[in-house]
């Protein structure tokens, strides 16, 4: 292979782009010439980019605007693959490749569950989505699921071509996320004599669910005194900062934004939770494993199960269930059945060496 491209608009916060980049850097270690596409060239994962990626600015405002300049990206530099992650990134990335009259092969990768995305939406626009999803997917040459849910997600909603799929984790642990790992931490509840913290990470947004963690919080506070930090930024910051009011839990929670290093955060945490009603796959879940942090997760479509194996190395809880989820953390809080040397190792599983090597096979000839 001599050049391989990955599109994807930015470098903002968020676990597709995370991916994309460790794919993007991991690719380069291994001496493949990479050009990672971008929309516009911001975002705070940018610093993380290996020196030998090539940043390839498209300089669009809309991922749809970028259809002309990515054709002729594919037409001119004509790399031997080209993979995409999120479905108008596909599409406009499948789209761009018929336009071309280039013979790069087009890989999509799907990041979310689609069976459970649509529940959230029934709009005519949703439903145009799903048609040019339906349509540009089945003339990609390959599609990834993140996970199997993924994978059975795209089958039943979009009737996609089966033998184009495969799923292929994500590529979460490496040295250098342990290394992150490692870096100090300037706050009060992460000092030696603070008490046990519960932490989660994710947007805030309905898909996360941070409501039925704070009301699950409430509830284990009754129990055991502890505190709980939540790091992301959302549209639904106002809500939860009303609710952590109304509960009466300022003393105990808190919503610190958007960190660059949550991997430092994780390691120094006494219980990492992810509460959400679906996912793709769930890499913060890894992340805090490969701190050698215990989990507690909901058993939410997709992913959790197949990281944790179906409760192997973490609880799993019904999704929207505070009662349930109060009580996992109570557990996990007073006991160390899933030790951080345990966990760790399962974490490993989802390295970015294993990652690649689905991926380099994929965009083999």
């Amino acid at each position: 292979m001599n050049k391989i491209a990955l599109y994807i608009p930015s470098m903002n916060g968020g676990g597709a782009e995370r991916v994309m980049l460790a794919l993007a850097n991991g690719l380069a270690e291994k001496d493949i010439q990479v050009d990672l596409l971008l929309n516009r060239v911001d975002g705070p994962y940018l610093k993380d980019a290996s020196k030998k990626v090539n940043i390839v600015n498209l300089n669009t405002s809309r991922t749809l605007r970028s259809i002309l300049p990515l054709a002729k990206y594919l037409r001119t530099e004509r790399p031997n693959a080209i993979l995409s992650a999120m479905n108008y990134v596909n599409i406009v990335t499948v789209m761009a490749k018929l336009i071309s009259n280039s013979d790069t092969k087009v890989i999509v990768s799907e990041h979310i569950n689609l069976t459970e995305s649509n529940k959230s939406s029934s709009t005519i626009t949703h439903h145009i989505l799903k048609l040019l999803m339906s349509y540009t997917y089945n003339k990609a040459d390959k599609i990834v699921a993140v996970s199997n849910g993924v994978a059975e997600s795209l089958i039943h909603e979009i009737n996609i071509e089966a033998n184009k799929l495969t799923t292929i984790y994500n590529p979460i642990f490496s040295e250098d996320l342990v290394r992150r790992s490692d870096e100090p931490v300037s706050h009060p509840w992460l000092n030696e004599n603070a008490l046990p913290l519960v932490l989660a990470v994710g947007r805030l947004t309905h898909q996360k669910d941070f409501a039925t963690l704070i009301h699950a919080f409430k509830k284990v506070l009754k129990n055991k005194a502890c505190n709980l930090i939540i790091l992301g930024e959302g549209e639904l910051r106002c809500e939860l900062e009303k609710l952590i009011k109304d509960l009466n839990l300022q003393d105990n929670v808190q919503l610190p934004g958007f960190v660059n290093n949550p991997y430092a955060w994780m390691s120094k945490a006494d219980l990492f939770v992810l509460s959400s009603i679906y996912e793709g796959f769930g890499n913060v879940l890894v992340e805090a494993m490969a701190c050698g942090t215990p989990v507690v997760s909901t058993d939410c479509p997709s992913g959790p199960s197949e990281i944790l194996e179906n409760g192997r190395w973490g609880s799993l809880v019904p999704t929207n269930d505070p009662d349930s989820l109060a009580e996992a953390i109570l557990k996990a809080l007073n006991n160390t059945k899933f030790k951080s040397e345990l966990v760790k190792k399962r974490a490993e599983d989802f390295s970015v060496d294993n990652s690649l090597s689905g991926y380099i096979a994929v965009f083999a000839p």
